[in-house]
């Protein structure tokens, strides 16, 4: 009995040792927070970029891992997610990757406030000429004014990580482009690597210069890659907060609603404009909404109802059609570097809103132009006199 007692006491002592030796080895152990940036920069990537620094430092780990593969975005969400890799009290690295994967217009800016900027064979960057939101030029002084304050801000992230700023000052003013080889030569970016394991081990023992000192020595060979994916809830918005979607959300939320008040207890068209008006609420508190263009917008539907009620003869649906052509090209401000409402999209939802309501129109004009019967004036039938009542 002492014996199975000392036997059982050893196999406890020998199995906490393993476990503490694990443990202790899996502290020791570097790790990587690793992020995606996949898609256009907007509200919802600002956050979740934002989350994963707050993640990786709450986590202390070596270094953010930023996997990044955009065609631009929001200037405003840019300027969000510049701060928050400047900002990092954790070691940034952006890869460009996979092969085709491309940091284009407002992603050039993000990838020069990284530490390290990395990139996968077949990928490039560039392309950051200030556009409108439908992408034409801003023209005149405005796109003077602009394009110097772009050029200081590219100029100053490049300057402070060590990067070529003259051409990134280029591929602000003319929109140049270059691969990873030509890249690398130009030092607009670090170094290429062909998978993660590769750019790990190849800036093992970097040296990172920040403005206010330097943000240590890299120490990630082997180290443990923690993916953080977006979050289900950034991922339903950053569905919805699409220019294009929110605007069709907007779109469906009035059509809806004029439609029911039209047609009291249809509920289907109730119902689905009510829905898509919570979502476009959503959408637009997430989007830098230029408030002259949503009064144009809102006072075109209500050129739409008053002349379904009053004798206008059309008059103020075309007064509609107008304004909301005009109040979408204004609604949504994307700033220097952004994308905004597709100009085709706006095209069809003039002609839509035409059509709709020119239809409706025509109806109740029909029906305000139908006969009025006086039921009290048609002669009782015979025999139906009031003393035989």
């Amino acid at each position: 009995m002492p014996g199975r007692r000392f036997g059982l006491a050893m196999a406890a002592a020998v199995i906490a040792l393993a476990a503490h030796a694990s443990s202790g080895a899996s502290a020791a152990s570097p790790a990587v927070v690793q992020a995606t940036l996949d898609g256009e920069i907007n509200s919802a990537t600002a956050t979740y970029i934002a989350q994963s620094v707050q993640r990786a430092e709450s986590e202390h780990a070596q270094a953010l891992l930023v996997i990044m593969n955009t065609p631009g975005g929001l200037s405003t969400s840019m300027d969000d997610m510049v701060n928050s890799l400047l900002h990092s009290r954790v070691p940034v690295v952006v890869y460009v990757a996979p092969v085709g994967a491309r940091a284009d217009s407002a992603g050039l800016f993000v990838a020069q406030a990284a530490d390290v900027v990395a990139m996968a064979p077949g990928t490039n960057i560039g392309s950051a000429h200030p556009i409108t939101a439908t992408g034409g030029n801003i023209g005149g002084e405005l796109e003077q004014k602009i394009v110097n304050d772009a050029v200081a801000r590219i100029r100053n992230l490049a300057s402070i990580h060590g990067r070529n700023a003259d051409w990134c000052e280029k591929a602000v003013r003319e929109s140049v482009n270059v691969g990873v080889d030509q890249a690398v030569k130009l030092q607009v970016a670090d170094l290429q690597a062909k998978d993660v394991p590769s750019l790990l081990t190849s800036i093992e023992g970097r040296e990172l210069p920040r403005p206010q000192g330097t943000a240590g020595t890299l120490h990630v060979t082997g180290a443990q890659i923690e993916n953080y994916p977006v979050p289900l809830p950034l991922q339903l918005l950053q569905l919805i907060i699409d220019p294009n979607v929110a605007y069709l959300l907007l779109l469906v939320a009035i059509f809806g609603l004029i439609a029911e008040v039209a047609t009291p207890g249809a509920i289907l068209p109730g119902t689905v404009g009510g829905i898509s008006a919570i979502l476009a609420l959503v959408a637009f508190t997430s989007l830098p909404i230029n408030l002259a263009g949503l009064i144009l917008v809102l006072f075109a539907f209500v050129l739409f109802v008053v002349d379904l009620k009053a004798p206008t003869h059309g008059v103020l649906t075309v007064g509609g059609v107008i304004s909301l052509v005009l109040g979408s090209v204004f609604l949504i401000n994307t700033g220097a570097v952004g994308e905004g409402i597709n100009l085709w999209l706006i095209v069809g939802a003039g002609v839509a809103s035409a059509g709709f309501f020119g239809f409706v129109l025509s109806k109740a004009v029909g029906a305000r132009s139908r006969p009025v019967y006086d039921l009290t004036a048609v002669p009782a039938p015979p025999g139906d006199k009031e003393e035989d009542r």
